[in-house]
């Protein structure tokens, strides 16, 4: 989260991507970096042993949502 929001206030588009187990850390940390709204990808917990084939479908389900905050903003955050 704190990548992404640096990046951002560099005028470089970025996502954090983060698994849901970390949602309350990811929205707390936005909160300390002044963006208590800041928007983010959750894939579902857990990804560590998952297949080639469950991250692709991880990736996959996540990737409309990515592009969409890649592109929807002028100078956010």
């Amino acid at each position: 989260m704190h990548d992404a929001i640096a990046a951002e206030t560099r005028g470089i588009p970025a996502v954090a991507i983060m698994t849901d187990r970390f949602e309350q850390s990811a929205k707390a940390m936005a909160a300390v970096n002044g963006i208590p709204d800041y928007p983010f990808v959750m894939l579902q917990h857990p990804i560590a042993n998952d297949s080639d084939a469950d991250l692709a479908a991880k990736a996959e389900a996540a990737v409309d949502r990515i592009v969409a905050l890649l592109t929807r903003r002028e100078g956010a955050a």
